[in-house]
C-alpha cells in the first residue's frame, strides 16, 4: 500500500499529502515535506496541518466523500503565502483515503487585494470633493441664495474641487489606457531634445508664476529612441510639473538628454532623460513607494496643489512599456533627481 502512496503523490506537480482511512499521513511528496516540514509521513493529519478550516474540510471529506476546497496560510517571515487546498476521496487497498493538492494563489491575493485598495482609493478621492460640492449646493440654495459675496466664493471653491475630480477621472483614463498598451512596444522614432523643448516652452508659464527656473542641458542635434511620441512628452511633462510644484518659489528644475551609452541593465545603448531640482527633497525611504497609485509624501500638500496620486504610477507604466528604468534619489535639503532610461534601439 505504501508504494501505491507513494505513487500517488510522486504523479502530482503540486504538494501532495495522502491521508489513509486511520487517520494517518500515508505519503507525502518531496514538495509537501519542504512545505509542512519532513517527518510528517505516518503522523496524525490532525498534528501536523493543525488549522482548522482545513483540518474541518478533511474530516468532511472522509465523512461523505464529497470534494472541498479550503484555504492553507503560512509564512517565511518575509511575506504571508495562500495556497488554495483540494480535498478529494481516493480508494486505497483497505479502505479510502483522502488526496490533498496545495496549489499557491498568493499572487491571486495579492492582486484581489490590489483591487480592493484600488477601488477604496479612489473612492476616498471622489468622496472629499462631492462632499465639499453637495454642501455648497445646499448652502447656496438656503441661506446663501442672496449673498453675493458668499455665492462667488462658494462658487470659487466648487469649481476648484470640480477641478480636482476632473483632473482624477483623467488621469484614471490615462492610467488604463497606459496598463491596456503596455505589453505593445512603441517603435514610432521620437526625437528626445525636441520633445523636452517644446515641453519646457508650454511649462514656463506655470514655472513663471511658481517663481521656479526652467532649465536645459541638450544635445544640439537630433536624439531619436523608439517610442510614443505621446506617452513619453506625459513623462517629462509630469516630471517636470512635479518639480515645479513641489520645488518652492527660487528653485531650479533642470531637464537633460544624455546618451546614447552602453546601460548594463538593458543590456544595450540607452539614452537618459533626467528631471532634477533644487527643492527641499525627501526622504530615501519614501522611494521604494513613490510610484504606487494614491502614494504621497505629503497629502496635504500634493492635494493643495491639486496632485491626484496618479502622475508618477502613469509614469512608471509608461517607462515598463517602452521597457526602460527610472531612478529617483533624493535626500531632505539636496532636491530630487528624476533619471529615465530609455532603450536607445528595439
Amino acid at each position: 500500500m505504501k508504494a501505491d502512496a507513494r505513487d500517488i503523490v510522486s504523479a502530482v506537480p503540486l504538494p501532495s499529502v495522502l491521508i489513509r482511512w486511520d487517520e494517518r499521513i500515508a505519503a507525502a511528496n518531496s514538495e509537501a515535506q519542504a512545505l509542512l516540514g519532513e517527518g510528517i509521513e505516518g503522523r496524525h493529519f490532525i498534528t501536523a496541518l493543525r488549522q482548522p478550516t482545513l483540518l474541518d474540510a478533511i474530516e468532511g471529506t472522509f465523512r461523505d466523500g464529497a470534494p472541498r476546497l479550503t484555504r492553507y496560510l503560512t509564512s517565511d517571515d518575509r511575506q504571508d503565502t495562500t495556497f488554495e487546498v483540494s480535498c478529494r476521496a481516493v480508494p486505497l487497498g483497505n479502505g479510502p483515503g483522502v488526496l490533498l493538492t496545495f496549489q499557491d494563489v498568493t499572487h491571486l491575493e495579492q492582486v484581489g487585494q490590489m483591487r480592493r485598495d484600488f477601488v477604496a482609493n479612489v473612492s476616498h478621492e471622489l468622496r472629499t470633493p462631492l462632499t465639499a460640492l453637495l454642501g455648497f449646493i445646499e448652502t447656496l440654495k438656503g441661506p446663501a441664495r442672496e449673498d453675493a459675496q458668499a455665492r462667488d466664493r462658494f462658487l470659487g471653491i466648487m469649481e476648484a474641487e470640480a477641478g480636482r475630480m476632473e483632473r482624477l477621472v483623467g488621469d484614471l483614463l490615462s492610467l488604463s489606457r497606459v496598463e491596456a498598451d503596455e505589453r505593445v512596444r512603441p517603435t514610432e522614432p521620437v526625437d528626445l531634445p525636441s520633445m523636452v523643448r517644446s515641453v519646457l516652452s508650454g511649462l514656463s508659464p506655470l514655472a513663471e508664476e511658481a517663481g521656479v527656473a526652467l532649465t536645459s542641458e541638450l544635445p544640439e542635434g537630433a536624439l531619436e529612441v523608439p517610442g510614443d511620441p505621446d506617452q513619453l512628452r506625459q513623462v517629462v511633462v509630469n516630471l517636470v510639473e512635479n518639480g515645479v510644484k513641489y520645488s518652492g518659489r527660487g528653485a531650479e528644475v533642470k531637464v537633460s538628454v544624455s546618451g546614447p551609452e552602453y546601460h548594463p541593465r538593458l543590456r544595450g545603448d540607452a539614452v537618459v532623460i533626467t528631471v532634477s531640482d533644487t527643492g527641499p527633497g525627501f526622504d530615501p525611504l519614501h522611494i521604494p513607494r513613490l510610484t504606487e497609485r494614491f502614494y504621497r509624501v505629503d497629502n496635504h500638500r500634493s492635494r493643495e496643489m491639486g496632485g491626484t496620486g496618479l502622475g508618477l504610477a502613469i509614469v512608471k507604466h509608461i517607462i515598463n512599456r517602452h521597457r526602460g528604468r527610472l531612478r529617483i534619489e533624493s535626500r531632505p535639503g539636496a532636491g530630487a533627481q528624476f533619471r529615465v532610461v530609455l532603450p536607445a534601439r528595439v
